[in-house]
């Protein structure tokens, strides 16, 4: 069994499974431990995809990171990150600003610890689900300047959200919230035109298993209000 970092050995119950760590694990990552492994096991008998369609997500984020760099976005808040390794955000883009957000204590607590040291990205614990919360959280505020285009990544995390929240009304709130210029990255079981409605698609892309678009927010027209 992997150690159990130090800042998480009196926070992190190694013996119950966490959808963060199983995650790592089909990422091929290190921060897992016998339990998730097994869960993770007994999940790939039932859905042999699991594995190849968790790296084919974070393919995608990586590609939709850079390509939001590329437009000139330096700020990225990524929602439901679980833990931020294998190519993680702040991984991709070194010279970025990234707040990652993720409900679970343990994998917010996780998170921190592996952040430690890193002046340009920090975790909070925050429920994605409640935009205004997570646009007003302190940790997100100090470290962020969202007045300025920024780029919100939802990627493999709006399944998560059932039909009584609303993807749509979640995502709307997001969308609204952005500064011109600012992106919007979004994967989801089902077509994703709806949920980056009043942006500019900028490049199409496909995840297996999936439905991914980057969409980007709209300069106002030269003399508008």
């Amino acid at each position: 069994m992997a150690a159990v970092p130090a800042f998480a050995r009196y926070e992190v119950d190694v013996r119950r499974p966490n959808a963060a760590r199983i995650h790592d694990y089909y990422l091929g990552g290190a921060h897992n431990y016998a339990a998730d492994r097994a869960f993770a096991k007994q999940a790939v008998r039932i859905d042999p995809e699991l594995p190849l369609v968790t790296r084919a997500h974070r393919l995608f984020l990586r590609h939709a990171v850079r390509h939001c760099w590329e437009a000139g976005v330096r700020q990225f808040l990524d929602l439901g990150s679980g833990i931020p390794t294998c190519g993680a955000t702040h991984q991709t883009l070194p010279d970025a600003r990234v707040v990652y957000v993720d409900s679970d204590q343990v994998t917010a607590t996780f998170a921190r610890g592996l952040l430690r040291g890193e002046p340009r990205a920090c975790a909070v614990q925050a429920d994605l689900r409640r935009p205004e919360q997570v646009l007003r959280h302190p940790g997100v505020l100090s470290h962020l300047d969202l007045r300025e285009p920024y780029a919100v990544l939802m990627v493999d995390v709006l399944r998560y959200v059932d039909d009584a929240t609303g993807p749509g009304r979640v995502v709307r709130r997001y969308r609204h919230a952005l500064p011109a210029g600012g992106f919007l990255v979004v994967s989801h079981p089902q077509p994703v035109e709806q949920l980056l409605e009043g942006l500019q698609i900028e490049a199409p892309c496909v995840v297996p298993g999936a439905y991914a678009g980057i969409g980007r927010k709209p300069q106002a027209a030269p003399g508008r209000i």
